[in-house]
């Protein structure tokens, strides 16, 4: 076989294999998507259209009326408040502490320097539940159930933050540091006026993981926050749409609308920052 021969099969051969190419991430896609079709179009439809069988995709009767009983009757502003006030305080901690302990570990030198950043990497792989109930005994000893304390201070650092923030420090040259301190900066100043105006896109990462977490953290907040008036969203959305008898699905939807909504904004505002900051830090 000539080599044009060679040269024309190859070239009829990668338009087939992007297609297939294409058709798999399509599907991926949709499958992906689908769920949250569902959500939104379920939150327009009354509990006996989404309890008939067969199902119906499109509601035949749109209605607002499980976003009304949100607003009106179970007063949805007061746990929205307190996620926002949650998720804010939780996420500014992050981005002041793990990016400190983060330049720490990168740029500065100390006894104990490499035990700490095993530590933080052990940390990594403890789940999360297995310090679940020291923290809350802890939390109760003090006195801060059913308190914002309560439920922002045991999350205003985490081991990924921390891993994040460092790896991205390490990249920047030591040369602006050195600098730096022999204009007689201190590590505070140096800190603030050299190193964190260059973590835009890392602080970006944290921020979003962080405040996705906040968002949708259910079991933290079903144990500390005793009292209705502290309740957050994930919280409010199960207690509130399941009934004596069956779970109200139109509620729970509509809920479930109303919370995502606020993360997938923050994203579509972000995303950039998001890629690039995970990028980066990957590289390292």
């Amino acid at each position: 076989m000539t080599n044009p021969q060679l040269a024309l099969r190859r070239k009829r051969r990668i338009p087939s294999a992007r297609i297939w190419t294409y058709a798999v991430l399509i599907v991926g896609v949709a499958a992906t998507l689908l769920p949250f079709a569902w959500m939104f179009l379920g939150a327009f439809k009354s509990q006996g259209e989404l309890t008939r069988r067969p199902i119906t995709w499109w509601p035949e009767h749109a209605t607002f009326e499980n976003f009304a009983v949100w607003i009106n009757q179970l007063h949805i502003e007061t746990f929205f408040l307190n996620s926002l006030v949650v998720a804010v305080f939780t996420v500014l901690g992050n981005l002041l502490f793990c990016s400190m302990v983060g330049y720490a570990l990168a740029k500065m030198d100390f006894p104990g320097k490499r035990f700490l950043f095993v530590l933080v990497m052990i940390m990594l792989m403890v789940p999360g539940v297995v310090t679940f109930v020291p923290l809350f005994v802890l939390v109760s000893k003090l006195g801060l159930v059913s308190t914002y304390p309560g439920l922002i201070l045991p999350f205003l650092a985490s081991p990924m933050g921390v891993f994040l923030m460092r790896q991205f420090i390490a990249g920047i040259p030591d040369s602006l540091i050195e600098a730096a301190r022999i204009d007689g900066a201190g590590e505070l100043r140096t800190f603030l006026r050299i190193v964190l105006p260059l973590c835009g896109p890392p602080l970006a990462t944290l921020g979003i993981l962080t405040f996705l977490g906040s968002w949708n953290n259910f079991l933290w907040p079903l144990v500390v926050a005793q009292s209705e008036e502290m309740y957050t969203l994930p919280v409010a959305l199960s207690l509130y749409s399941t009934g004596q008898n069956a779970t109200n699905y139109g509620l729970l939807l509509a809920g479930s609308v109303l919370v995502i909504t606020p993360i997938l904004i923050l994203f579509v505002c972000l995303q950039r920052y998001f890629v690039q900051g995970v990028a980066t830090a990957g590289i390292k």
